[in-house]
């Protein structure tokens, strides 16, 4: 009998990602037996940390779990409380909520987009090299994540973790002329983004698409961002109120991040694909005809096109930044009054990767006596380990090397954000022709250090 023959391919540093966990895949006689989506930072207990403070307090603290989408954390907490303690927040409040949204949008989504992304696409290891060789297409994204940058400045005092946001709305409203003032570098930078969308949509995207169930918010006015209830593509339709009677979280022993499924126990997608499928025919006529024009059609149900899509978005978070930072006037009030009592209030926004839901219950002294928080990496794991192994099977023929590339490529399709810290991911493939007795995975060893 020939000897069995084993491959290993372990690749230290896959950046290009949010955070540090691991893949493990097991190939056996052509077939894999065995893959896991693995993140082994250690938890870090921000709903235990919620609890015994004032509600006040919730917006700055949830903050921190991400420096790339801060506000989807801020909103979707002041939003819940706010809920809590029956609180309506409308008019110019909102609108500049939505501005200071649409800027996390654009910078989040450039940044995965032109930095994290493109060099895949383009055999290239990583965004330094891709501006040697192409350095207009560089200096344009640069441009446009400035622009994000700015309007967090301007709305929310900074752009990473701003500090003007709060239960009920602003600490201070920005003066008309400093919003106004957005509208001309917000116009160059809406030129640029069409401009790069284009240039992607030249890319050679993989051949893979799967029947998703795409879960994420709708409201009947707008493209949904900072407000709406919950739909999906299977007949969804319920209010955020609703979220745990549709999905629930499972802890599997191979990750430190729960995974979210249906309560059925199926998987779903949240993020750009679900909202174009879920929304298109609510983004702007511009956004639409470019989407067009890079070959996109809702619902669009390949994950490697989901860079086009996040670009598309990019196009109508800058046209709507556009919109409210032209008809903006400063508001008498920063934000709504706000009186103690007990209750509790769900809250959900959309952040870049996907819908981001929080809920909370305090107590009549306004101190929070339980929280919960789904953010949208965790809510896609399931679904992120199931499209691995169907890529991982559909291309067994490739190399370890080039196999390895693929399956790099495939996990930064959803922006994943492992426990919202940027480090890296390590990936190990092991083949073998036949089943070794005594085998084992080593799930958690793989290292990045």
């Amino acid at each position: 009998m020939s000897k069995a023959r084993a491959r290993t391919i372990k690749v230290d540093a896959l950046a290009r990602v949010e955070g540090e966990g691991g893949v493990q895949i097991r190939i056996r006689d052509d077939r894999v037996r065995d893959l896991q989506f693995r993140i082994f930072e250690p938890p870090r207990f921000f709903e235990a940390l919620l609890r015994g403070r004032a509600y006040t307090e919730a917006p700055d603290i949830t903050a921190r779990i991400c420096g790339i989408c801060p506000v989807a954390y801020m909103l979707s907490a002041s939003q819940a409380m706010e809920q809590a303690l029956g609180v309506s927040v409308t008019g110019p409040l909102r609108d500049l909520r939505r501005l200071i949204y649409c800027g996390e949008w654009i910078q989040s989504h450039v940044l995965h987009a032109a930095m994290l992304h493109a060099p895949d696409f383009l055999g290239l290891p990583d965004a330094i090299e891709m501006a040697r060789k192409d350095r207009a297409t560089v200096d344009g994204a640069l441009r446009v994540k400035k622009a994000g940058n700015r309007i967090m400045e301007v709305v929310g005092g900074r752009a990473v973790h701003p500090v003007n946001l709060r239960v009920g709305g602003f600490h201070r409203a920005p003066a008309t002329d400093a919003i106004r003032g957005l509208v001309d570098p917000l116009r160059e930078a809406l030129d640029t983004a069409v401009t790069l969308t284009r240039t992607f949509g030249r890319f050679d995207f993989p051949d893979y698409e799967t029947d998703y169930t795409f879960v994420s918010m709708r409201h009947p006015d707008e493209y949904a961002i900072n407000e709406g209830g919950l739909v999906s593509n299977r007949g969804l339709d319920v209010p955020v109120s609703a979220f745990a009677e549709h999905f629930r979280e499972e802890h599997v022993p191979h990750s430190n991040a729960l995974h979210g499924v249906m309560v059925d126990g199926g998987t779903y997608l949240v993020g750009p694909l679900a909202r174009f499928a879920n929304n298109g025919d609510q983004l702007s006529d511009l956004a639409r005809s470019v989407a067009a024009e890079v070959g996109l059609v809702a619902p669009c149900r390949n994950p490697y096109r989901s860079l086009l899509v996040r670009m598309v978005e990019t196009v109508y978070a800058l046209e709507e930044a556009i919109r409210i930072a032209g008809d903006y006037e400063a508001p008498d009030e920063s934000a709504v009054p706000v009186v103690v009592a007990a209750g509790e209030g769900h809250g959900c926004t959309e952040a870049p990767r996907g819908i981001c839901y929080h809920r909370y219950r305090v107590d009549d002294a306004g101190r929070i006596v339980g929280a919960t928080i789904v953010p949208p990496t965790s809510q896609n794991q399931r679904r992120i380990e199931a499209d691995l192994r169907d890529v991982v099977e559909a291309n067994l023929d490739l190399d370890d090397a080039a196999l390895t590339w693929r399956v790099e490529q495939t996990i930064r399709n959803y922006d994943p954000c492992i426990s919202c810290a940027t480090h890296a991911v390590s990936i190990r493939i092991d083949r073998q022709n036949s089943e070794p007795a005594g085998w084992e995975i080593a799930a958690g060893k793989s290292s990045t250090h």
